[in-house]
Formats: structure tokens, C-alpha cells, sequence
């Protein structure tokens, strides 16, 4: 099977509660999941959503996996060193402070029909996977013929805005054509 991971080490949170939160998306799909951690208002999850996108990420460019076919396979925590401190308190003594720390692992995975899609594709393709990546590619450079529309309107937006400018230089011009009479006149004022 297809799979990517990532791992974020030594995170400044307790395992406990990077848990908690990490038990919300496990089998998710990536949207989904991302989703879930964006609205979710606890610390733990803006480090969450940073190792699920570095998994992503891998599974992409290492991989070449399609991310909408993508899921979270495993994610799980593991306690890291604890850090010892200690904090004064009353009559002379000091209690130790266990700052805990975290390893996150999120594994993601391709969903069972996306691989037979893909294996099917390559097949078709020769065996080559990139060439499947590339006709992926023409597929929806060809499917989105929208985006070009919106960049010719701009263009032919443009020869108005060129005759605007054009207006402004005139004037423009006309400014240093009257600016040596003015000149004289201030000269005269100042001598006089």
C-alpha cells in the first residue's frame, strides 16, 4: 500500500492533551480533517495540522499520490523527555514542574479504490507513472477554460486604462511646457 508520514518531535505539549484532539481525525479523510482542526480551539491543533500537512506534502512529492484520495491512516502520540523544573514555594521548599513534551505521528494512506483507479491508469499508460501524472495534468489544464476567459476580459480592459494614461502625460506635458514662464515670473518677483 501507498503511505507517507511525517513526525514533529520534542512539541512543547503534554501527550495527554495532544490526544485528545488527535482522536477527532484519525480515519478522516484530509479535507475533512483539516477542517476539524481549523475549528478546533485547542492549542494541539495548529501542531496537528502542521504534521498532516507535512505528510501530505510527502505523499504528493514523494509518492506522486493524489491528495483528495488521501486519508489519515494512523496518528498516534508518544511521550517525549520530560523537562524538569522547579517552582518556590512556601517555608523554603521547591515542588517539581514536569514540562512534558510530545512525538505526533500521522500517517496517511491511498483509499482502496484510488489505488485500483491508479494501477488501472498506469496499466493503460505503459507501466509509467509519469505519464499518468501528465496526462492528470492536461486533464485539467483542459477542464478549466474559465480562468483564460477572465484573463482576456482584463485584457481588453486595458486599452482604457491606456488612454487614461495617455491624458495624463498630455497634461503632464503641458505642465512643463507652462513651467519656464512660470519660472520667469517668480524670478522677476524675487529681483524686484
Amino acid at each position: 500500500m501507498s503511505e507517507a508520514r511525517a513526525i514533529a518531535k520534542y512539541i512543547r505539549l503534554s501527550p495527554r492533551k495532544v490526544r485528545q484532539v488527535m482522536d477527532l481525525i484519525r480515519g478522516k479523510k484530509i479535507g475533512e480533517a483539516l477542517a476539524i482542526l481549523k475549528f478546533t480551539p485547542r492549542r494541539a491543533a495548529a501542531a496537528i495540522e502542521k504534521v498532516v500537512k507535512s505528510a501530505v506534502a510527502n505523499a504528493e512529492h514523494n509518492q506522486e499520490l493524489d491528495k483528495d484520495a488521501l486519508f489519515i491512516a494512523e496518528a498516534f502520540v508518544d511521550q517525549g523527555p520530560t523537562l524538569k523544573r522547579t517552582m518556590p514555594r512556601a517555608m523554603g521548599r521547591a515542588d517539581l514542574m514536569r514540562r512534558r513534551t510530545s512525538h505526533i505521528t500521522v500517517v496517511v494512506r491511498e483509499e482502496e479504490a484510488a489505488i485500483i483507479e491508479r494501477k488501472a491508469a498506469e496499466k493503460a499508460a505503459g507501466g509509467k507513472k509519469k505519464t499518468v501524472k501528465k496526462a492528470a495534468v492536461k486533464e485539467k489544464v483542459e477542464a478549466a477554460p474559465e480562468k483564460k476567459k477572465t484573463v482576456r476580459k482584463k485584457k481588453e480592459a486595458a486599452p482604457e486604462t491606456k488612454e487614461v494614461l495617455n491624458e495624463n502625460q498630455e497634461t503632464v506635458n503641458q505642465n512643463e511646457e507652462a513651467a519656464p514662464e512660470i519660472k520667469k515670473v517668480t524670478r522677476k518677483k524675487k529681483e524686484g
